[in-house]
């Protein structure tokens, strides 16, 4: 099992560990800003105080919901826009150039301060947002792209880790600065600064990676594409199993180049078979944004403090341990029930448990309303039971409704329109990302208890139904996806595989040694 899984796909795990460091900074970007725009000196510094000294509650919810916030909004335009750019350039040089864009804005933020004012960190904070959005389509596109079905959404899933790892990072990070260094500038300059330690890495390993084989063939490029391909496969460019994989990629590509010559927009989205896999992408984020996990994630000290964990760092720390959670609980779910439960399933069981956490949490903070806290005061028996119902929440989130949307969208779409597909979905995730993290402070001031309530609703009523209607990939191939939405006829795909392997094995002999003749077929 081992040699026929992690050893002989070791070069696809090395290239999703790599790649998936931007999703890491996904994650950290995400999670770090709620807990700096808490920190009492960040308050004093940027002028979040009243006159009498006192938190000034309109001006800081607008800051925090502003710091959090424009992040997402740089972050959709940089998913629409990596399209084309990943079109022409390709998967690797694409995440490059996004980096470097990120790198920009992680300097940005880190130096704001003194005479460089909040306008610096607004201004960082949606250029990380362009590389992030950018990053976070292209990402999945290129690792899905080079992996084997077999561990394909294993190795999605390790998107998700990372996310949860990123997240986690940040947490404690805020933790540590407000423990040791809460009364100067490094607040903000330490978790704004850290961010460009994975850019550095990401940008470094990117050079020890291959090329996508399904976008060079898709350029014409066929030699370089099956050299990448056997390279990824530990196999010889001869090896059947090699040629075969080519051969359907092929099938695929010259299906789609054949029936869709002079592609445009208008094509490409309403093309046979494609308006609804976009339909899915739309929805499947839509309902992920609005599952609670974004608000919990994001104001997660101001959230635990609403329930009753107050001061600084019981409300830090509480938050770092629903990011070791979600950590554990993803990888838990990857690496055991990922491939076996399959993604309708999945789906379900996390709609239906978040749906259910966050009713008794609301429940909970209705009968047992949280007033008059001191600082430092222990929580009281009901803010444990919501707290530990917020942990409960993120597991069953961590088993479906986070790891499996990124990887389902990856999944569907064929490789000439998988990079609208895929910009389609992270831009429809950073706008709803956007819209959440903007509204979640006004929200609970305004819904109280009800906030859970219609969480609650939107997981059980959305999220469980949606998973009903989409059709089940797990262990299905990236070209198997045009006949399960109908774009071709089994029969159609079988005669294109038979075609292109005869012409491989023609093909083939012309482009190896002499002395690998024993290997053929």
């Amino acid at each position: 099992m081992l040699e026929g899984d992690y050893f002989k796909n070791i070069r696809v795990y090395w290239l999703a560990f790599i790649v998936y460091w931007g999703i890491f900074l996904f994650g950290y970007d995400n999670g770090i800003a709620g807990g700096v725009v808490s920190q009492p000196y960040f308050e004093s510094h940027f002028g979040l105080l009243g006159s009498d000294g006192t938190i000034d509650k309109v001006k800081d919810t607008k800051v925090s919901s502003n710091v959090v916030s424009v992040l997402q909004a740089g972050a959709f335009f940089g998913a629409l826009g990596s399209a084309p750019i990943s079109a022409w350039l390709g998967r690797r040089w694409t995440l490059i150039a996004f980096t470097a864009v990120f790198s920009v804005g992680a300097v940005l933020t880190t130096v704001a301060g003194g005479s460089r004012g909040i306008g610096y960190i607004y201004g960082g904070r949606v250029v990380s947002g362009i590389g992030i959005g950018g990053i976070s389509a292209v990402a999945p596109a290129y690792v899905s792209e080079c992996s084997p079905k077999s561990v394909r959404g294993r190795i999605n899933g390790l998107f998700q880790i990372m996310i949860a790892l990123g997240v986690m990072v940040s947490y404690f990070v805020n933790l540590g600065v407000g423990l040791h260094l809460a009364n100067s500038n490094m607040v903000w300059r330490i978790p704004f600064g850290l961010q460009l330690v994975p850019a550095g890495l990401m940008c470094l390993g990117l050079v020890t990676v291959q090329e996508s084989p399904r976008w060079l063939a898709s350029k014409g490029r066929i030699q370089e594409a099956i050299g990448n391909l056997a390279y990824l496969r530990k196999e010889q460019p001869s090896s059947p199993a090699v040629r075969l994989e080519m051969a359907e990629i092929e099938a695929a590509i010259q299906e789609e180049q054949e029936a869709r010559k002079g592609l445009g927009i208008r094509e490409a989205f309403f093309g046979d078979g494609n308006f609804v896999r976009f339909v899915i992408a739309f929805a499947i984020f839509v309902l992920q944004q609005w599952s609670g996990q974004n608000s919990v994630g994001y104001y997660a000290p101001q959230i635990f403090t609403w329930i009753g964990f107050t001061g600084t760092t019981n409300s830090l720390l509480a938050s770092g341990i629903y990011g070791i959670i979600k950590v554990l609980a993803t990888i838990v779910f990857v690496f055991l029930f990922f491939e076996s439960l399959g993604r309708k399933i999945s789906l379900l069981i996390s709609g239906v448990g978040m749906g259910t956490t966050f009713f008794i949490i609301g429940a909970i903070l209705k009968t047992h309303p949280v007033t008059d806290i001191q600082v430092g005061q222990r929580p009281s028996p009901a803010s444990k039971a919501m707290a530990a119902m917020l942990y409960i929440y993120v597991c069953f989130y961590s088993m479906g409704c986070g790891p499996l949307p990124w990887v389902y969208v990856s999944d569907i779409f064929p490789t000439r329109t998988r990079h609208y597909g895929l910009a389609v979905a992270a831009g429809t995730q950073w706008l709803f990302n956007f819209v959440v993290s903007k509204v979640t402070p006004t929200l609970v001031a305004d819904l109280g208890y009800k906030l859970f309530f219609m969480f609650g609703a939107i997981n059980i009523g959305g999220m469980v139904t949606f998973s009903l209607l989409i059709p089940e990939t797990k262990g299905r191939s990236l070209e198997e996806m045009d006949i399960i939405f109908g774009a071709v006829s089994i029969e159609a795909r079988e005669a294109f595989i038979q075609k292109q392997k005869r012409e491989l094995c023609d093909d083939i002999p012309d482009s190896v040694s002499p002395g690998s003749g024993d290997q053929k077929v």
